[in-house]
């Protein structure tokens, strides 16, 4: 698998997303910090409609079986934990959220709330977009300035 396409894939998966895609592209595969940023965005934007259509579904129907309690006790949690903020701010809080290159925030959480809060789909989109870019840009900063720091 060439490593473009690991940090395309690896910026798709929750939880890692470009926080862990962005560095491994420019310093352990030492690729051009340009390429790895627009890599690194698309490929966090490539779950974003499908979590935006399908996340309340699949949610209410883990709450049905037993076996999903702590899974689907864990997502709610974290869901209301952000909610509210979400709710006040709408789209310059789902911007910022997403943008936030920390634990807990990013793209898939942000699309999960703003699904959850029932969000218009294109704004969300759009604002999963700028959070997004927003992120790549933070951490293609940090890794060219700071290396040591964020390998």
């Amino acid at each position: 698998m060439s490593k473009l396409l690991k940090v395309f894939l690896l910026s798709a998966v929750p939880v890692v997303e470009q926080r862990g895609a962005v560095p491994l592209g420019i310093n352990i595969y030492n690729l051009e910090p340009s390429i790895v940023f627009l890599v690194s965005f698309l490929g966090s934007m490539l779950p974003v409609p499908f979590i935006l259509l399908l996340f309340n579904k699949i949610f209410e129907w883990m709450k049905k079986y037993k076996a999903f309690n702590r899974i689907s006790n864990f997502i709610e949690k974290k869901i209301n934990k952000n909610s509210a903020k979400m709710e006040k701010y709408k789209e310059i809080g789902l911007i910022t959220f997403i943008a936030i290159p920390l634990p807990t925030t990013g793209v898939w959480t942000g699309s999960a709330v703003a699904a959850f809060l029932k969000l218009d789909f294109k704004k969300s989109m759009i604002c999963a977009a700028i959070g997004g870019i927003i992120s790549a840009s933070v951490l293609t900063l940090a890794c060219i300035f700071f290396p040591t720091l964020i390998s």
